[in-house]
């Protein structure tokens, strides 16, 4: 005995063209559908992932730009203001904080770096305190800092790839002639740690001739009240507080614009597709109105008749859907470079990350849909009158 499901299939490809190019909206629909949806769960996840990784919640540092990191690089580490070791003390000792941590920052000009030389990036850190922070750091060769005031150095993985360097090296710190010996390199992490040189805290200091430092990471106790503790740091004077619980708020809210231009665009190419499925549909009953009405005269009822027309809708929508979907998976690494290029910060890690809970998800909105769409020319299929449909000439 056939099947609806043969019978629809064998209607639908009696006009292959309008259903190949009605198949093609739907399954363009549910590739950028569940492209978005991925964009929504992986780059949040990124973007946690990305702070979580700092190792530490708040960042304390001398008022003036929050991202003194950023105002380092380019301009060379001009413009830098430092704060005595002294306020690292006083922070330790509030109730709220588990643990910090000194950072100082400093830029040398190195001729030999690129075309017309380039800034070199150095973190004096405290290998007592820092490694703890940043428990996810591994190693590709070598490790930490054998003493506080080692002339050693540990380079991130892709400066030392860009250097060529391996441990037992000796690099020279521009501009101050200094030699350090290469005791580490770290595994890729996909943060701004894999561009990074660290340095001991102290001989950083001496090699600068800075006894102070730029930067104070703040690891907060499990339940410890962050707000309240951000509310006490805004109290001491001349230092900027970054909370990078609100660093991400910030980012999601520029991020969320995008977001719903991009869903719009989406919702507006499943409603297309959802015509392109009526359309179709009503065109294929119309065409078969005298088969129709010859079904009918044999015994078919209404409901029959709008089930095997409905089921029509559903192939068109499931196969066109499974389609996207895995073109969606096939291309997942384009649209990440894609939004990549797009988005003014984009965090490490895929940033469109589709799973199977996400596919069938979206797989069921694609048919949800469409057979909400499948409804009008089920139903008018339903209403064909036999002896009309036979007499006419359609």
């Amino acid at each position: 005995m056939i099947s609806k499901f043969q019978i629809a299939s064998k209607n639908l490809l009696r006009k292959k063209s309008r259903t190949f190019l009605t198949l093609a909206g739907i399954m363009l629909s549910s590739w950028v559908l569940v492209s978005l949806l991925g964009f929504n769960r992986g780059y949040e996840t990124a973007l946690n992932r990305d702070i979580d990784n700092m190792g530490y919640q708040i960042m304390v540092m001398a008022k003036g730009c929050p991202y003194e990191a950023a105002t380092m690089m380019l301009q060379g580490g001009a413009g830098l203001r430092y704060i005595e070791q002294s306020v690292m003390d006083s922070i330790a000792k509030k109730p709220e904080v588990d643990q910090v941590t000194p950072i100082l920052m400093q830029a040398f000009f190195d001729p030999n770096k690129g075309d017309g030389g380039g800034i070199a990036g150095y973190y004096g850190v405290d290998v007592a305190t820092y490694p703890g922070m940043k428990p996810f750091l591994r190693f590709h060769q070598g490790g930490w800092f054998h003493e506080a005031t080692a002339a050693e150095a540990v380079m991130g993985y892709e400066a030392a790839e860009l250097e060529q360097r391996q441990v037992g090296d000796m690099i020279l710190v521009p501009e101050k002639n200094v030699q350090l010996k290469v005791v580490g390199i770290l595994e890729r992490s996909g943060t701004q740690d894999d561009g990074t040189i660290f340095v001991p805290l102290k001989t950083l200091q001496k090699i600068s001739g800075i006894d102070k430092i730029t930067t104070i990471g703040i690891k907060v106790k499990k339940d410890a009240d962050i707000t309240k503790l951000e509310a006490a740091l805004y109290q001491l004077p001349d230092l900027q507080v970054v909370s990078f619980s609100q660093v991400k708020q910030t980012i999601m809210k520029l991020i969320t614009t995008a977001r719903i231009m991009v869903l719009s665009i989406a919702i507006i190419a499943l409603l297309i597709a959802m015509v392109g499925v009526v359309n179709t549909i009503l065109m294929s009953v119309l065409e078969r109105k005298q088969e129709i009405g010859i079904l009918k005269t044999m015994g078919a009822m209404p409901w029959d008749i709008f089930c095997l027309v409905w089921t029509e809708t559903l192939l068109l929508c499931a196969c066109g859907g499974t389609a996207g979907i895995g073109l969606a998976f096939v291309f997942a690494r384009l649209s990440d470079i894609l939004v990549r290029r797009i988005l003014p910060y984009a965090p490490g890690g895929n940033l469109v990350a589709i799973d199977m809970r996400l596919s069938l998800l979206t797989l069921a909105i694609i048919v949800t849909v469409g057979l909400a769409s499948g409804i009008y020319p089920a139903w008018k299929a339903g209403r064909v009158r036999p002896l009309e449909s036979i007499r006419s000439d359609v």
